[in-house]
C-alpha cells in the first residue's frame, strides 16, 4: 500500500517508520519536500498513485484566525490534490474534546477541520486522541509565570505518542470508516499532578501552584473537557505516565 504522510513532526516520523517496517511504502513529508499545503503546491504530485493520505500537519500560528484558515484552506486544497490522484482513503489526526471546548480558537479549528474532511469528496476516518505524554513539558512552559507553573487540577487522559501511532496505523491500512473513533491514555491525571511528575523526573526547580483558573492553551477546563465521554466507544492505550518516564530517564 502506498501511503503519504503529511507532517514529520513527532507522530509522522513514527507512522512513516511503523508503515515502511510493516511492509508499506511510506513517505512523511513537510515543507522542505517541496510541498505547500497552504497552497496546494506539489501536493498533485506527490499524491500519483497513493493509496491513502495522512494528515498531520499544524498551524504555524495559533492566532484564532490563522489556525481557522490553516486547517480549513489546507484540508480543502489535500482533498482536492487526493481527488484528482484518486486517493481512496484521507486520515486525519484531531483531538479528543475538541467539540467541547468553542472557547479555544485552535479546538475551534480542528472542528472545522474535521467537518470540512466529513463533507469532502474523499472516503475518511478521523482519529481523535489525548494529549501526548511528550506534551506535559510545552502545558508547564505555556502556564509558568515569574518562575512558578500555575496548573489546572483538571484531568487529561494522557497517551504516549508512539501508542497513537499503533493505532492510527490499523486504521490507515484499513477501510475508510467514514467517522471517528477515539484514543486515549490508561489514565485520567490532573494537569498539575502531570507536571509534578514530570518535575520529579526531570529535576526542573519551579514550583507548581494548582490553579483552577490557569486553563489550557485559552480555555478553561474541567474533569470532562478533554477526556473519553463516559460510555464512549475508545481505544484505551498501554503504557501508562509513569512507565513512559521511567523509559525516558533510562533512555
Amino acid at each position: 500500500m502506498k501511503i503519504i504522510v503529511f507532517g514529520n513532526g513527532l507522530v509522522g516520523s513514527q507512522l512513516a517508520a511503523h508503515l515502511v517496517a510493516s511492509g508499506h511504502d511510506a513517505r512523511a513529508l513537510g515543507r522542505d519536500d517541496g510541498i505547500d499545503t497552504t497552497t496546494g503546491r506539489g501536493l498533485r504530485e506527490v499524491l500519483e498513485g497513493a493509496d491513502v493520505a495522512v494528515d498531520l500537519t499544524n498551524a504555524p500560528s495559533w492566532a484564532d484566525d490563522d489556525v481557522l484558515a490553516f486547517f480549513t484552506g489546507s484540508t480543502r486544497h489535500l482533498l482536492e490534490a487526493e481527488r484528482e490522484a484518486g486517493v481512496r482513503h484521507h486520515v486525519i489526526l484531531s483531538i479528543v474534546g475538541a467539540d467541547r471546548l468553542p472557547g479555544s480558537g485552535y479546538l475551534r479549528a480542528k472542528v472545522a477541520q474535521e467537518r470540512t474532511v466529513e463533507a469532502g469528496p474523499v472516503p475518511y476516518s478521523i482519529v481523535r486522541s489525548t494529549q501526548f505524554f511528550e506534551f506535559v513539558g510545552g502545558i508547564a512552559d505555556a502556564g509558568t509565570v515569574d518562575g512558578v507553573v500555575h496548573a489546572t487540577s483538571a484531568h487529561l487522559q494522557p497517551i504516549a505518542s508512539r501508542d497513537v501511532v499503533t493505532h492510527l496505523a490499523e486504521v490507515v491500512t484499513g477501510p475508510p470508516l467514514n467517522g471517528v473513533v477515539q484514543v486515549a491514555g490508561p489514565e485520567p491525571l490532573g494537569i498539575d499532578a502531570l507536571v509534578r511528575r514530570l518535575f520529579a523526573t526531570t529535576g526542573d526547580p519551579r514550583e507548581v501552584r494548582t490553579d483552577r483558573h490557569a486553563g489550557y492553551f485559552g480555555a478553561e477546563l474541567d474533569d470532562t473537557s478533554l477526556t473519553p465521554a463516559a460510555g464512549s466507544d475508545v481505544w484505551t492505550a498501554p503504557t501508562t505516565y509513569d512507565r513512559w518516564l521511567r523509559e525516558g530517564r533510562q533512555a
